[in-house]
């Protein structure tokens, strides 16, 4: 006897695609879906801000290790670099209150003391890449900072109750086996310029920062869920400037207090290739950071955390092979292994966090 015929919604249910083509053809569909169901000018922002992360993230790692190979020495000023470029956020959320219609967040207490928090960690998130950067090849920083996956994957499910599946615990381990071959191979990693002592202090700088990242990211999240209500684009916007307007204070203070610009005229004399050239380098790499902090907030606003990954594991062999072949970083067989290994970890964290859809015209097809 035949069996009945399934509604579409119960076959999905009782069959879910379990073959490579179902799972191909059912991102097929999803990919069309979500094409149609967008505006082309969503699309064509969506285009613009993922370029912005895969270009202006890894032209300002590189123009870190740049500053410090030619001759650049002041940590205190990479990290001022990257937040001094914060009225470039505000130029964009002030013009939003008026085409948007709407008006700036009220800032509460707690919020208030939420952004100066945030501020603070960044800061000092900066501060502990300008020492990776100064002492390790941008390569290594970059394959380095990408355990930032892994810590703000244990940070989510720690203090916003993130779940935690088995792919994201296979792409933590990878990950960091990743960095161990890196740390094993350590002695035909560095310049000749840094001693072994200096290449630790960059390794373990990179990886506590890479920590701070994960742990501002969880806290950040924690802010929206608490004390946000909903997350329309002009909020993500203010705690940008918010966040980057503090950090920027504490940064400057601790400028101030090292007697780091008083020095710039000095190290801008002895810079390779001038001060034409130390400035350069200072001024593109406000602007790069800043287009990347912005295209990776509007990224997340527009689409989601799972695309942002994507385009954080772009963007890792991005660095590394433009480090490469513009500043001449080592590249053993072990660092090709690790940015291998690493790739593969973040495609298993984007793999088990990529949501299904439940509906497959390829999978009714074969009904």
């Amino acid at each position: 006897m035949n069996q009945p015929m399934l509604e579409q919604g119960e076959r999905m249910e009782s069959a879910p695609p379990k073959t490579l083509w179902d799972k191909i053809c059912t991102l097929k569909t999803m990919a069309w879906e979500a094409y149609k169901s967008k505006p082309i000018s969503y699309w064509i922002l969506l285009l613009l801000n993922s370029g912005a992360m895969l270009i202006a993230f890894p032209a300002s790692s590189l123009l870190s290790r740049l500053y410090f190979a030619n001759g650049g020495k002041s940590k205190w000023i990479i990290s001022w670099v990257a937040v001094a470029g914060w009225p470039l956020i505000l130029l964009i959320l002030i013009p939003t209150y008026f085409f948007c219609a709407t008006s700036p967040t009220h800032l509460s207490l707690k919020l208030t003391l939420s952004y100066i928090g945030l501020g603070f960690l960044s800061a000092a998130d900066n501060l502990l890449y300008a020492y990776a950067y100064a002492y390790l090849p941008a390569s290594t920083a970059s394959l380095l900072a990408s355990t930032a996956l892994i810590f703000s994957s244990l940070f989510g499910y720690l203090i916003v109750k993130n779940k935690i599946n088995v792919s994201t615990i296979n792409a933590i381990v990878i990950i960091t086996a990743a960095m161990t071959i890196i740390a094993l191979d350590s002695d035909s990693d560095q310049y000749g310029n840094i001693t072994h002592k200096q290449y630790i202090i960059g390794f373990i700088c990179d990886i506590l920062g890479s920590m701070l990242h994960g742990l501002i990211f969880a806290l950040s999240e924690l802010v929206f869920v608490k004390l946000l209500e909903g997350r329309p684009f002009h909020v993500v916007l203010e705690q940008q400037v918010m966040v980057s307007l503090y950090a920027f204070v504490f940064t400057t203070i601790g400028v101030i207090a090292n007697g780091d610009f008083q020095e710039m005229g000095s190290e801008a004399r002895t810079f390779k290739g001038g001060k034409s050239s130390y400035y350069m380098v200072l001024i593109w790499g406000v602007i790069t950071f800043q287009l990347g902090v912005l295209g990776s907030t509007a990224v997340l606003y527009l689409s989601s955390t799972v695309l942002a990954g994507v385009l954080n594991s772009i963007r890792v062999p991005l660095t590394s092979v433009a480090a490469v072949i513009l500043l001449s970083d080592p590249m053993s067989g072990f660092k090709i292994l690790s940015l291998i290994i690493t790739f593969w970890g973040f495609g298993s964290y984007i793999y088990g966090n990529y949501p299904v859809s439940k509906d497959s015209s390829c999978s009714r097809l074969q009904v």
